[in-house]
């Protein structure tokens, strides 16, 4: 393989990379999105709606010793 192959599939490489990660951000702010209609609408937090409610509920974070404070 000559150095101009190399470069070729490095920049292809480095252009799907691009796509992939812009597709992934905009992904993110969707379900970002998607949640903060979801809390809108149930009253739930994004924390409680994936089932990590308990954590920043306090007495079960405390009790659980999963943060070094209490509320």
């Amino acid at each position: 393989m000559s150095n101009s192959q190399i470069s070729k599939e490095q920049l292809i490489q480095l252009e799907q990379l691009k796509r992939v990660e812009l597709f992934n951000g905009r992904a993110a702010m969707l379900g970002i999105v998607i949640g903060i209609i979801t809390e809108g609408l149930t009253g739930y937090g994004i924390v409680h709606q994936i089932g990590l409610g308990a954590l920043v509920d306090g007495y079960a974070a405390c009790r659980t010793q999963f943060l070094p404070f209490c509320f």
